[in-house]
């Protein structure tokens, strides 16, 4: 039986000890296929407000910032970073003695904000008691050269990985999704961060629309031709106030079975080098919004069969 490199393993072997992520939703982030500087809209699976069980509702109005922008709101993100950290912090230490973390910076696109802002924000994050690094959600397409830097100077000292939404391989499916960019776009901008020799996390989404398991395979061997460090595997689900829960109702969407995800997912962590970590192998929401698929609703169960269906083929998770 092989173990697989999981997110855990990882972490307690570099730090010796486990390591927590505390997951951010910072007010005023959005992407760029939802301003309009690429597309509007936003992902059609993407309900940011179910994704993000930190999100703030109570910023102090509707605002948005751009990478061009000013921003008078970022003492308000301070305060609410400085929260969001103490309130999980103080949950994941009580239930697991934790004493490490990793921030991460989850909601929306999180290096797409004026430099000062981020330099401010990752900094002070850095700052607090027994964070060891940074995790930043992002898009290929929203990176730059001046922050890819920045975070390479940072990870001199600390562990920072940037995670970026890859989500397919297939220049249909992307445009499908309105994702906004082409894989030619994902290929640059991780060659790119590969030069600034930053570790780099790719998600990865099985059951997109009009894709077929091979597909969703070929994005896997696409993101390892690029030489990415990570994976997160998600299954595609659908929730309340996205397009595609408006396709899913209309019949024009069918998500993934429970069985043909886990087989699609068991073949690409056999695609995987040992030395590549996992750090998701699930997804779901516990909550009425999601619509489908109703085995994205419970997480234990999902695990329980994902490590079973592993266990057949000789690895362990």
């Amino acid at each position: 039986m092989r173990e697989l490199l999981t997110a855990g393993r990882y972490f307690r072997k570099k730090f010796r000890e486990s390591v927590y992520k505390i997951p951010i939703s910072i007010s005023g982030f959005t992407c760029p296929n939802i301003d309009g500087t690429v597309a509007r809209g936003g992902c059609v699976f993407c309900e940011n407000e179910s994704f993000s069980p930190n999100l703030d509702h109570n910023q102090p109005k509707r605002f948005f910032l751009h990478p061009n922008s000013e921003n008078p709101y970022l003492d308000f993100q301070l305060i609410q970073l400085e929260a969001q950290y103490k309130k999980t912090k103080k949950i994941l230490a009580k239930k697991f003695s934790a004493q490490k973390f990793i921030i991460y910076f989850q909601s929306f696109t999180n290096t797409y904000a004026p430099l000062d802002t981020l330099k401010a924000l990752y900094t002070k994050a850095l700052s607090f008691e027994g964070v060891v690094g940074l995790s930043i959600g992002t898009r290929t397409d929203s990176i730059s050269e001046e922050v890819l830097a920045y975070l390479s100077e940072l990870s001199k000292t600390y562990e920072i990985w940037i995670e970026y939404g890859i989500q397919s391989s297939s220049d249909a499916t992307l445009k499908r999704i309105n994702r906004g960019h082409d894989s030619a776009n994902i290929a640059h901008y991780i060659a790119l961060t590969h030069h600034y020799n930053l570790k780099i996390c790719a998600h990865v989404i099985f059951g997109l629309p009009d894709e077929t398991p091979q597909m969703a395979l070929e994005s896997v061997k696409f993101a390892l031709g690029l030489g990415v460090h990570s994976f997160k595997f998600h299954p595609l689900y659908v929730v309340e106030r996205t397009a595609l829960a408006n396709d899913f109702k209309k019949g024009h969407f069918i998500p993934i079975s429970k069985e043909s995800y886990i087989q699609t997912l068991v073949e690409a962590i056999q695609l995987l080098p040992e030395n590549v970590m996992i750090q998701r192998v699930s997804a779901g929401i516990e909550d009425t919004t999601l619509l489908s698929p109703s085995w994205c609703y419970v997480k234990h169960e999902q695990m329980h069969a994902i490590r079973k269906a592993l266990r057949e083929v000789g690895l362990k998770y």
